[in-house]
């Protein structure tokens, strides 16, 4: 990487931008999703919807050149950003060096699969969560951090418009999907604002969409969350099939599908995209029951 030093770049300006890569021999990656926002009217609306101020804690996954960033810190808030491109987090050191000599912010270089559960267990969650999230991997990001119990208070999230419809998706449609229970159980999701191809750089070849997760108090409503993420993945497996017929592949079940569905009030030839996220969650605790009677009765014998 050249050794030009990295001012803060014009980040409503393709054409600077790109001259800005090119003079420090960097180069978009394909593989990493990297589009920036460089509508400036966008990225301040968006930064509104997330609801800072000054001291507020953020973490932001995939900050790129820090457009979003760099609005955040100006608010005052203390960020940490995930950034898995090398020569992106090199120049976001330089960019924003003075505020990591003040401790405002902190980069976590690597792939955020991989160094956000270390870095949680070390300094705990914030208090919002912030991510122009690549269309690739923006489910499992979501659905592991929900998976471990990592939830923040408010979060933005921009990604493919098809995720964010699956994300706030309701029981008997289309896109409803495990996704978007597990989003649901865990939040109150809101659709925020659409965004054309035309308001980021590279011009991607999909709408997006921007939600809100709010956290709910009340969670999560069941007696076996590990459990329940299971059952979720087992009524979902194929789609086609009854909740019998997938029920019946879950582990300790088979044979005793129509036992467990009778005690939850559930008809055995329906699909799981018919069903709320209050009856599986009910359900869930059924199977919990169901499952503790099993070994009861296997200790008797």
């Amino acid at each position: 990487m050249s050794t030009i030093s990295a001012k803060t770049p014009d980040y409503d300006s393709p054409a600077q931008l790109k001259t800005f890569l090119e003079e420090r021999g960097m180069s978009m990656q394909k593989k990493f999703g990297q589009n920036f926002l460089v509508n400036r009217d966008a990225r301040r609306r968006l930064i509104d919807a997330l609801q800072v101020e000054e001291g507020t804690t953020v973490w932001e996954v995939g900050p790129g050149l820090g457009a979003m960033t760099d609005e955040m810190l100006r608010r005052g808030c203390v960020v940490t950003a995930f950034e898995i491109d090398h020569c992106f987090a090199d120049t976001l050191r330089q960019i924003f060096a003075p505020y990591i000599e003040k401790g405002q912010f902190t980069l976590v270089e690597g792939d955020v699969l991989k160094t956000w559960k270390p870095y949680f267990k070390e300094h705990g969650l914030p208090q919002r969560f912030f991510g122009n999230l690549p269309y690739n991997v923006a489910a499992a990001i979501v659905a592991d951090m929900i998976s471990e119990g990592a939830r923040f208070d408010r979060s933005i999230i921009t990604v493919q418009k098809e995720v964010a419809e699956r994300m706030a998706a309701k029981f008997g449609t289309d896109n409803y999907s495990s996704f978007s229970v597990l989003c649901q159980w865990a939040y109150d999701v809101t659709n925020v604002m659409d965004l054309a191809g035309g308001c980021f750089w590279p011009r991607p070849n999909v709408d997006s969409r921007s939600v809100a997760f709010v956290k709910k108090d009340r969670f999560p409503c069941c007696k076996d969350p590990k459990l329940f993420m299971t059952m979720l993945r087992v009524l979902f497996a194929q789609r086609r099939k009854t909740i019998k017929n997938n029920l019946n592949t879950m582990n300790g079940l088979k044979g005793n599908v129509d036992t467990v569905l009778e005690r939850a009030g559930i008809a055995a030839n329906i699909r799981a995209e018919t069903l709320s996220g209050e009856q599986m969650l009910a359900l869930s605790d059924v199977l919990y029951d169901f499952f503790a009677e099993q070994k009861t009765d296997g200790g008797r014998q």
